[in-house]
């Protein structure tokens, strides 16, 4: 991962021939991490059971119950066998108007780079999980929301501009708009917390969320010994509404967030 940080840093100085060499580099790279964190994200969602049918007929959704029900006119009363002419499936797959949201909020200010990178990877696990309606949007003191590119983390990261202030509160109004159903969406905010913007109006953005019924956690930046570096006195006055803040890898957030959804 430190191979990354000169690429993210000097990238927009780079011609094209050695921009592409750059992107292949970070997509090796985010192909292991990739390979290190699904599995961890994704277990933390088997996927829970709709009570709908479906035709994808596998065994870890046979429904026993109805199946036998259903079924009953095929009981042979010599043998005492039931046949089963017709097996019933439980879909594990949420309507759309089912499923939650989550909103990932990345600080792209210049001490973010490694978060930026989980979060990419992270988002793009995420976006694989249909039970979850997942939207990546990067910040610094303007919203670029690459939503559309979360399949693709490579794009995401190549698309990151390190530097420049930081508009917190501008970055959760934005996740705000987004937000369709509140007591099933998830905010989270992945910063040091250092607020280049009025500390009043993050405050007031924050508190709204949450007692819209938004579930919001702020994701402390971990250095690159995976401590966290953040400021903790704005990490303080925003668990004082209501938001959690904690410092986790990918698959502790995938935990939380499975949590949260079940």
């Amino acid at each position: 991962m430190p191979l990354l940080k000169p690429v993210l840093h000097t990238k927009h100085l780079m011609n094209q021939v050695v921009l592409a060499l750059a992107r292949d580099l970070v997509r090796k790279v985010v192909e292991e991490l990739i390979e290190k964190l699904a599995r961890p994200v994704q277990s933390a969602f088997p996927g829970a059971v709709d009570r709908r049918r479906t035709r994808l007929k596998v065994a870890k959704n046979f429904d026993a119950k109805t199946t036998i029900h259903r079924n009953l006119a095929h009981y042979d009363l010599e043998t005492k066998q039931l046949y089963l002419e017709t097996p019933f499936f439980f879909s594990r797959i949420r309507r759309q108007a089912d499923r939650w949201q989550i909103i990932i909020q990345v600080d792209e200010s210049g001490s973010m780079a490694d978060s930026v990178i989980h979060a990419a990877v992270t988002a793009a696990i995420f976006f694989g999980i249909k039970t979850l309606r997942t939207h990546l949007c990067l910040f610094d003191t303007n919203v670029v929301d690459v939503t559309d590119q979360c399949n693709d983390p490579v794009e995401t990261i190549m698309k990151v501009q390190l530097g420049g202030g930081t508009d917190i509160g501008g970055a959760l109004s934005y996740a705000a708009g987004l937000v369709e159903s509140p007591r099933r969406t998830i905010v989270v905010l992945i910063s040091d917390f250092c607020e280049g913007a009025p500390l009043g109006r993050l405050l007031a953005v924050a508190k709204g969320l949450v007692e819209s019924g938004v579930s919001l956690l702020g994701l402390a930046a971990l250095d690159e010994r995976a401590e966290p570096n953040y400021d903790r006195a704005t990490a303080e006055k925003l668990v004082a509404p209501g938001a959690h803040v904690a410092a986790m890898a990918p698959g502790e957030l995938a935990e939380w967030v499975a949590q949260k959804v079940r």
